[in-house]
């Protein structure tokens, strides 16, 4: 018997060295300690279907990646329990899948029976899934259904070409261990039922690997469009534009269908395969590494859920880099809502190809355009696609956070309220460059220059940059967030409510925009600190952009450790290395220079870099907002009571955390995060606790006093503009200025002080956050507007600009009412 054992070895060795001459594999989580085995428990890999390619696969990954095994024992017939097993084995004809029937193998009964016999053996299985070649499928597409896997069980000769044509696209994922003894316990009486309830938890987990590897079935794309002309809603929809227009039916119809075309993605596997190969090309020659964290977030949420990933727009790369990670990682790439100027001629069809639809800008006026784009969003998510777009809308040309567009969002939670049976999650992406592609044009829009429309030329253009280094970028996932969880604590009677096609709740609103703060917030919570970012942020915050290299370096490494000493998520990624390091980094990025000088180099930003890295430091200047409103408290006062402090903190965060989304909410939870934070800046010595229990500030001159001015200016201009807006009301008095002329009027003496004081800090007049202050004013009830939008307010406004006035300079306070008496 054991020379039959070993001739059977040496064969299917043989059989495994000629597999993998033509056999490629990606494999995900193929280490002890993403398995959690434990090395004194036995182990089991469980592989669904049976297959003698699949096994050897499984053998030779297990082999390289050092897992536990033992390749001796084999089957129960000889007494031994086996190392791996399948689940199923298919019983019937030899060439012909269709006609075949899935029943349970005998090993893995024995595994079951083995198992219960032996209870002090707590032994760890371990599911594999195995795609050769990764794509969804598509209805009426034999190319698809004979070389592609897919959802439907193969036969021998279909798993050959399967083999043959994807063989070097094979991809193998292994998941966590389950313990076998805690399964059991129920059932050890009854093999039969101990073997069924394992069973039926590892289809339920294949089934739902498959959902995330392979996402769900797809439609064909003519199929789509014209399932979506059937439907209610659009049939309605173009009998009331003929109506309206006069027009015939069927011209409506045809308007209809294309609006449609034009809209529908049409994802191909040999595009998604073919962008593959070409990005892994770019990535490399443009980057010094993609760095990915937090993926587990979607592996977890994309087997049971219809994904919506909301990443920060940044950059037209973004969504390049989110496909290209997520099927590098095992993951169905996503459909992409993108802007209807990317349908340009040749690069449309590539983007639709690889999973793009296309929206217009605003369609607010063109009713029956709105009816089918809102049906065909509502079918991608009804079926389980993965879907992803920009709530930002644009890209942000400031590195901050832009304010969410509602309309995706609304879109979105109208589909799930008509049809709940698919749940959705939002699975926030922060995008993180440590150096923009895009930044110089950037610059250019910011002071005035009209944005350039996209074009094949101007891609032409962009070419050019790929002989240029833009450093290492980082995807980093967020916190998920379940819809029902944000609809729950909206409305908690949601379920038991039936919606139409075009029923809008009245509490539809308030849902859509505490579901935007939180992919706002959580996206900023997810933040990849990087060495360029740290560079601009210290550099930034002195009154020149020049710095000693000794003190720039020190003084990175204590903000640094700032930020250490009070982590602001799980989900933030620091850099490694130290300050040193990271001016190294920054240097060889060509973004900072220096000038040697005797008592030491200067390290220094100039021209256009001074401007640039602005946008780096505005990537994570919410980071600091709270140490730094601190900070900002002590420029007039030597010294304060704790409870003052929390008291001003308090007053001003709900406007920081209405423009930085930062995540803190509610009373409670900010007072605990500043007095944490003040229990922090004593600890390191930026504040001091004197023995009457007040808190002051260092003495004038030291270093500790340097450091706290330091950290008060990564914030002081944002509290500056609020003091514009609040100066420039209180100047015109209550009733006498409607909210369109205070936005102007303080934009125009934002930038006037910008020409002044010399600020390399574009979204210092951003017209948009002066928006947005204001309308933080009317929701905190500071003030009020009537029908024609002329601006109210009461003496709670003069509370407002006397506290406004605790954390500024005396220079500063004089500047502005200055300014603002000149603008008047």
């Amino acid at each position: 018997m054991a020379f039959f054992q070993g001739i059977r070895r040496l064969i299917l060795a043989i059989f495994r060295k000629i597999l993998f001459l033509w056999v490629r594999t990606q494999v995900a989580g193929a280490t002890p300690e993403a398995l959690g085995l434990n090395p004194k428990q036995p182990v089991c890999y469980v592989l669904q279907y049976s297959s003698l390619s699949s096994c050897l696969v499984l053998e030779q990954e297990v082999l390289r990646a050092g897992l536990p095994h033992n390749t001796r024992k084999k089957t129960p017939k000889s007494a031994a329990v086996p190392w791996f097993v399948f689940l199923y084995h298919r019983v019937g004809r030899l060439l012909r899948g269709g006609r075949q029937t899935l029943v349970g193998t005998d090993n893995f009964k024995a595994v079951v029976r083995h198992a219960i016999k032996n209870p002090d053996q707590d032994w760890h299985i371990v599911p594999v899934s195995l795609f050769w070649g990764r794509s969804p499928d598509k209805e009426k597409s034999l190319f698809k259904l004979l070389l592609s896997d897919t959802w439907s069980v193969v036969g021998r000769l279909q798993k050959f070409l399967i083999i043959l044509v994807n063989g070097r696209n094979t991809y193998v994922q292994f998941d966590k261990a389950l313990r076998l003894q805690p399964l059991l316990e129920e059932y050890r009486d009854s093999e039969e039922l101990a073997s069924r309830k394992l069973a039926r938890l590892l289809r339920t987990h294949f089934r739902r690997v498959r959902q995330a590897v392979l996402g769900p079935d797809l439609s064909h794309r003519r199929t789509l469009v014209e399932d979506l002309l059937r439907t209610q809603a659009v049939k309605q929809a173009v009998r009331d534009i003929a109506a309206q227009q006069n027009m015939a039916e069927d011209k409506a119809q045809l308007k209809a269908y294309k609006y449609a075309d034009e809209i529908a993605a049409n994802m191909s596997v040999a595009t998604v395969r073919v962008m593959d190969v070409l990005l892994t090309w770019l990535w490399n020659r443009i980057y010094n590494g993609v760095s990915v964290n937090n993926i587990q977030v979607v592996r977890d949420v994309a087997r049971d859920n219809a994904v919506i990933y909301v990443p920060c727009h940044r950059s037209h790369i973004d969504y390049l880099l989110l496909s290209y990670v997520l099927y590098q990682n095992g993951l169905v790439p996503p459909h992409i809502a993108a802007g209807i100027n990317l349908n340009m001629p040749l690069v449309g069809s590539i983007l639709r190809r690889g999973g793009a639809f296309f929206m217009r800008r605003s369609f607010r006026d063109n009713p029956l355009y709105a009816t089918v784009f809102n049906e065909y969003m509502h079918v991608m998510l009804t079926r389980g696609y993965s879907v992803e777009y920009f709530v930002e809308g644009g890209r942000s040309r400031t590195g901050r956070m832009l304010q969410p567009r509602l309309g995706m969002l609304a879109m979105t939670v109208r589909s799930f309220l008509r049809n709940h049976q698919k749940p959705i999650v939002f699975v926030p992406v922060y995008v993180g460059y440590e150096k923009v592609m895009e930044g110089r044009s950037y610059l250019g829009e910011l002071r005035g220059k009209k944005k350039q429309k996209e074009s094949v030329f101007g891609l032409a253009k962009t070419v050019r940059k790929l002989n240029n280094s833009f450093g290492r970028v980082a995807l980093n996932f967020g916190d998920a967030i379940p819809l029902t969880e944000v609809l729950d604590h909206t409305q908690s009677d949601w379920r038991e409510l039936s919606y139409g096609t075009d029923y809008r709740p009245p509490w539809l609103n308030q849902a859509v925009s505490a579901l935007s703060a939180r992919v706002a917030q959580n996206i900023n919570a997810a933040v990849a600190v990087n060495p360029i970012g740290m560079t601009a942020t210290v550099l930034l915050g002195n009154e020149r952009p020049a710095m000693g290299e000794t003190q720039l370096v020190r003084l990175m490494d204590q903000c640094a450790d700032l930020l250490r000493a009070c982590p602001y998520a799980d989900t933030v990624t620091l850099p490694d290395g130290s300050g040193s390091d990271w001016l190294a980094y920054s240097e060889a990025m060509g973004l900072v220079g220096r000038q040697p000088q005797k008592l030491g180099d200067i390290i220094v930003l100039q021209g256009s870099n001074a401007i640039l890295m602005t946008y780096y430091r505005n990537n994570i200047q919410h980071l600091f907002a709270l140490p730094s409103l601190i900070a900002c408290l002590f420029e007039n006062r030597h010294s304060l009571v704790r409870k003052n402090i929390v008291f001003l903190a308090s007053i001003a965060y709900p406007y920081l955390q209405s423009e930085l989304f930062l995540k803190y909410q509610g009373d409670e939870q900010v007072t605990h995060i500043i007095n944490r934070w003040l229990d922090v800046l004593i600890a390191q010595g930026l504040l001091l606790k004197q023995e009457d229990g007040r808190i002051a500030r260092p003495v004038d001159g030291t270093d500790a006093m340097v450091r706290l001015r330091l950290l008060s200016r990564f914030i002081i201009q944002t509290l500056e503009r609020y003091h514009i807006v609040v100066g420039i009301l209180r100047r015109y008095g209550s009733g006498k200025i409607t909210t369109e002329a205070l936005e102007e009027q303080s934009t125009l003496l934002a930038e006037r002080m910008s020409i002044l004081f010399g600020l390399n800090a574009p979204e210092f007049f951003d017209k948009n956050l002066f928006r947005h202050f204001i309308t933080a004013l009317q929701s905190n009830d500071v003030v009020n507007t009537d029908e024609h939008g002329v601006i109210y307010y009461d003496d709670s406004l003069d509370k407002v600009a006397k506290d406004a006035r605790l954390v500024l300079s005396v220079e500063k306070q004089q500047a502005i009412e200055n300014v603002t008496r000149m603008g008047i």
